[in-house]
């Protein structure tokens, strides 16, 4: 049984990485490259207009980037499936796109049968996503799910955060000594840590932690 064409649009902002995916695909007889376009705007117009099966989508481009692109072609009338086609494998961009629809990811080191081959897999609906960020995902989804901090206990960093001793503490929030050194010692746990430095630092990269300086919340100890 012959192969349906499917009909595909291209998208990346950078012409010469555009044109280069276009030569790629060309001898894929099963492949029809119907649009390209520059930025997310102009990819969401097309869709509208051509409803191509697939979108080929960059993440980072001007007017409106990928993920954005990729959250109004999916909500909209045209059946486009969205691969994201990038150079960038971070957890955050990956999350995102993901989170707006793209039913695959793909990185520009793809060859061209495994892009065509995405295509194809994409058009039918499947999860395509390269090796290196199907690992990313696998291992993000094995780490522990991480303890949240109570409103009080984020009150309590942030005054580590600022300097103050407990002491200090303790009459910033309005609490005993004790409470504050109890606050910090379940913040310890949660955070896998052993010393208040360690804590304020590791609460801000997981982004727990409000700016340093904010004041307490209304929150009772």
């Amino acid at each position: 049984m012959t192969e349906p064409v499917l009909r595909v649009i291209v998208v990346d902002d950078h012409t010469v990485m555009r044109a280069g995916v276009v030569a790629l695909l060309a001898a894929e007889p099963s492949i029809d490259i119907v649009g390209e376009a520059g930025d997310g705007r102009e990819a969401v117009e097309l869709v509208e207009r051509l409803a191509p099966d697939v979108a080929l989508v960059d993440l980072r481009m001007p007017v409106l980037d990928g993920v954005a692109a990729t959250t109004e072609i999916v909500a909209g009338p045209a059946r486009t499936r969205v691969l994201i086609l990038t150079t960038y494998d971070t957890d955050a961009e990956i999350e995102r796109a993901v989170e707006a629809g793209a039913v695959g990811y793909l990185l520009k080191d793809t060859t061209r049968e495994q892009l065509a081959a995405a295509i194809r897999a994409a058009a039918r609906g499947e999860t395509v996503l390269a090796p290196r960020v199907a690992e990313r995902l696998v291992a993000r989804m094995r780490r522990p799910v991480q303890a949240a901090l109570t409103a009080r206990e984020v009150d309590v960093l942030n005054a580590v955060a600022d300097g103050l001793s407990n002491a200090d503490i303790g009459r910033r929030l309005v609490i005993a000594e004790a409470t504050v050194k109890t606050h910090l010692l379940r913040v310890f746990a949660k955070l896998d840590v052993n010393d208040r430095t360690h804590a304020v630092v590791v609460a801000l990269d997981r982004g727990l932690l409000t700016r340093p300086g904010s004041g307490p919340s209304t929150h009772a100890g």
